[in-house]
């Protein structure tokens, strides 16, 4: 901790000059960079809580360590908004840099070309297009996310499924949850649930409206509670359950084979003609000739001839 009393002797020497306000952001880096430095980020923290348990009342606050964990919760979520910024505007760097080069050698091309005998684009510009145009549609499906093997989303606190006409929501819950605890309220077009006295867990809009008569839900082994949303919509896949999760790619979506008891009564009733026709045509000539030649054909066949005799 040699360091640390380093700073507290320049502390005594030279009057603190800081005022109560919150300091700009940097204003300590010439300090605490030589401890980050050596000690690592660990040993920083560690060291400016000693220095503030040895100089300050800080630690006579009852509720310290939720304003320590606020504030760690606070940077934690400024350092990830900042990463998903920084990833962005990557992203869109790298595909203005591949279009603004694609642009610079379509140019030099038509500058060097006659105009009586304009050459095809070269190999590389071909190239270069390619390229834009992948980045291009990369941006565009870079926020998709690949379905999971039910077609619908793994989320940290729920998973949702899908057919074509239902939509089925897993949420996890506390062994030896009673319906009892469980707020469940399900709208045309939008879904609430969670646990009576807590946060929701979800809470918003569905991508799409659904028939409210048919929805229930239900607690399964005591350890998740299953929702069953029934699409008012059956001939579109959801991109996502509610307003503001991510999306997933629906090109990705592999629908189950649909069952006989699936379809609509007109669409079984010629299915089934069908296979009744294609079965028949499977028996033999020989297999009818048979049929015919039993005796009780012939014996519906010889009886009128006697009686007319």
């Amino acid at each position: 901790m040699a360091i640390i009393s380093d700073f507290e002797e320049e502390q005594e020497q030279k009057p603190s000059s800081s005022s109560p306000l919150e300091p700009s952001a940097g204003s300590y880096d010439e300090v605490l960079k030589p401890i980050l430095d050596r000690q690592g980020p660990l040993g920083l923290l560690e060291a400016v809580f000693d220095f503030a348990r040895r100089k300050s009342d800080l630690f006579n606050d009852d509720a310290v360590e939720k304003k320590i964990s606020a504030m760690v919760s606070a940077s934690k979520l400024k350092y990830t908004e900042e990463k998903k910024k920084k990833a962005a505007a990557r992203g869109l760097e790298d595909a203005g840099k591949a279009e603004k080069r694609l642009k610079e050698t379509e140019k030099k091309e038509v500058m060097q070309e006659s105009p009586k005998n304009v050459a095809p684009p070269s190999k590389e510009a071909k190239q270069e297009k390619e390229i834009a145009a992948e980045s291009k549609e990369n941006g565009k499906k870079g926020n998709l996310r690949e379905p999971n093997k039910g077609n619908g989303l793994d989320l940290e606190n729920y998973s949702w499924t899908q057919t074509l006409q239902e939509v089925t929501v897993n949420i996890p819950v506390p062994r030896g949850t009673k319906s009892r605890f469980v707020a469940c309220e399900i709208k045309k077009n939008r879904l609430k649930f969670g646990l009576k006295g807590q946060q929701p867990i979800i809470d918003g809009e569905l991508y799409q409206s659904v028939k409210v008569d048919d929805c229930f839900w239900s607690i399964e082994d005591e350890k998740f509670i299953s929702v069953l949303l029934t699409k008012q919509n059956q001939m579109e896949w959801w991109k996502y359950l509610v307003k503001g999760d991510p999306e997933i790619d629906t090109q990705k979506v592999e629908p189950e084979n649909s069952k006989l008891s699936d379809l609509d009564p007109e669409t079984r009733q010629t299915v089934e003609k069908m296979m009744v026709r294609s079965i028949a045509l499977q028996i033999s000539y020989h297999c009818l000739f048979k049929l015919l030649c039993t005796d009780m054909f012939w014996a519906c066949q010889i009886a009128p001839k006697v009686e007319t005799c």
